[in-house]
């Protein structure tokens, strides 16, 4: 079906009449304007697949770009057409700016959606895209660039009034290190000033663990992000990390739907997100989201994008702005009945926000677990390689944004994540009732995934009772043989994953064994 080509950009034959999808112009679920009639997605995996599902329901024809390791994946066939950029390598193919702009133009797409990851807070990209008359599905380069980099951000949230860590500014002499230290009180967070992922990010309780963190941390962040600017925050004790998702237009508008619970993390990179949080009241939550509409227009902000803070004790700061869609939109989508993918179509499209914040009031929970390839008894080290047997979980409120349809191949050349499975009930209790019974129904074999340290987690009285905080995991070790003690149960689910007709079956069984 996808013929390659030589060198470059690569062209495959449209799955669908391409005439006819670039033609149409539909209107469906669109107010007034201008309607795009075809979106590239610069992106890969779920979240290309997510994208491309958005654009199916509003009438808009797709165009996947992929590498040469993503020949024939899923999302590659979902798409109207699909465009070889490069090999597997991401700097040769979803990094290739060049390469993305040029299919975008080849197939006549009005827009690019960067889904998260890759180039979606990539300045030079959203510049890019409008030097080509393209548009840019995310915000403007402008507001990129001042949420982009931590220093620069926290100091014009200070000058917004918006509630900000104690800390530093940029920092790259240790006995100014040592001076802002004592001022605002050890431990201390030494943090990259780009990137995010918790990379470069030390801890210092004294002044030796000071100088040592400094250089490791400016090393790491000049090798990761090509800048090796720190700066300090006081470390809080006993953190939680919440964010809440604002949609802002072209035309004044900024909302915000609730905040998210992001705590359950390993290696400073989330695993499973819940909202709305167990500790959030209706009154913080409120006062969180002008928080957030206030750092948003500081900026002038406009599409999705998601502001995140610290909260401990009753106290609550922003940390930074994720200036695109997050991984763990979904369980937004489920609490407050919101398609967000859509709304950004909307929003680049100049169609001004039908949603009003007196009407976002969340209803019921939601859980999202992250199903990665990695080996958690391991260190969470990445296990890519061939998945032999596919099986995802359905029934009363499940949702599966996954890479996968079937069996096939998870690469080393990019994240481990598989899928995201995504719950909803109208209580906390029942969403994790839900997830767990998903979970077990979930089986993939041929490569090691935490499909079982999630039910661990989940079977934790303190998970359960909502009191962790983000060192949760890193507290309670005995979740590996819990999780260990899972998989065991699992096997004899897992063995029979060729037979469909006994899976629930077995998945119920092991329910109650």
């Amino acid at each position: 079906m996808m013929a390659p080509g030589s060198a470059g950009a690569r062209f495959s034959r449209p799955l669908h009449s391409s005439p006819r999808a670039a033609a149409r112009p539909h209107r469906s679920g669109w107010h007034h304007g201008a309607v795009f009639s075809k979106v590239l997605v610069a992106n890969r995996g779920e979240i290309a697949l997510r994208v491309i599902r958005a654009c199916r329901d509003l009438g808009i024809a797709s165009v996947a770009v992929h590498s040469q390791a993503d020949r024939g994946a899923p999302f590659t066939i979902l798409a109207d057409e699909a465009v070889e950029i490069g090999p597997a390598a991401p700097s040769q193919s979803y990094l290739d700016i060049e390469r993305i702009v040029a299919a975008a133009r080849s197939t006549g797409a009005e827009a690019i959606h960067p889904g998260y990851g890759f180039l979606s807070e990539n300045q030079a990209f959203a510049r890019a895209c409008a030097a080509a008359g393209i548009v840019f599905i995310g915000p403007p380069p402008e507001a990129m660039a001042a949420m982009g980099e931590k220093v620069p951000a926290r100091e014009r949230m200070l000058a917004s009034g918006v509630p900000v860590v104690p800390g530093s500014g940029a920092l790259t002499d240790p006995e100014e290190a040592k001076k802002v230290a004592a001022r605002i009180g050890y431990p201390v967070l030494i943090k990259a000033s780009a990137g995010g992922g918790g990379i470069g990010m030390r801890v210092a309780r004294d002044p030796a663990e000071l100088r040592s963190g400094l250089e490791a941390a400016r090393s790491t962040a000049e090798r990761a992000f090509g800048n090796a600017t720190v700066f300090l925050e006081r470390y809080v004790e006993e953190p939680r990390h919440i964010e809440v998702q604002v949609l802002a237009d072209s035309h004044g508008h900024v909302i915000h739907l609730g905040e998210r619970e992001c705590t359950i993390q390993r290696r400073h990179q989330k695993i499973l997100e819940e909202s709305p949080s167990v500790v959030i009241d209706a009154e913080t939550r409120a006062r969180m989201g002008e928080v957030a509409v206030t750092a948003a227009r500081a900026v002038g902000y406009v599409n999705a994008g998601t502001v995140e803070l610290i909260y401990s004790k009753g106290e609550f700061f922003f940390l930074e702005m994720n200036t695109r869609l997050q991984v763990e939109h979904p369980v937004t989508e489920a609490v407050y009945s919101v398609d967000l993918v859509v709304e950004q179509l909307r929003i680049a499209a100049g169609e001004p926000l039908q949603l009003r914040q007196e009407d976002l009031v969340p209803r019921g929970h939601a859980i999202e677990c992250r199903i990665n390839a990695e080996d958690y008894a391991n260190g969470f080290m990445p296990s890519p390689g061939r998945v032999t047997g596919y099986h995802e979980p359905s029934g009363p409120g499940v949702r599966v944004d996954a890479a996968l349809a079937g069996p096939g191949m998870v690469s080393p050349s990019y994240d481990p994540m598989i899928a995201k499975l995504i719950v909803w009930g109208p209580t906390r209790e029942l969403a994790i009732g839900r997830m767990r019974r998903a979970l077990i129904e979930y089986a993939i074999t041929g490569i090691r995934t935490n499909i079982a340290f999630h039910l661990a987690i989940l079977d934790s009285p303190d998970f359960r009772a909502g009191e962790y905080t983000t060192h949760f995991i890193e507290d309670h070790p005995e979740l590996v043989p819990a999780a260990q003690a899972w998989e065991e149960r699992r096997k004899r689910y897992d063995r029979l994953l060729r037979d469909p007709a006994h899976v629930a079956a077995i998945a119920a069984a092991l329910v109650v064994s």
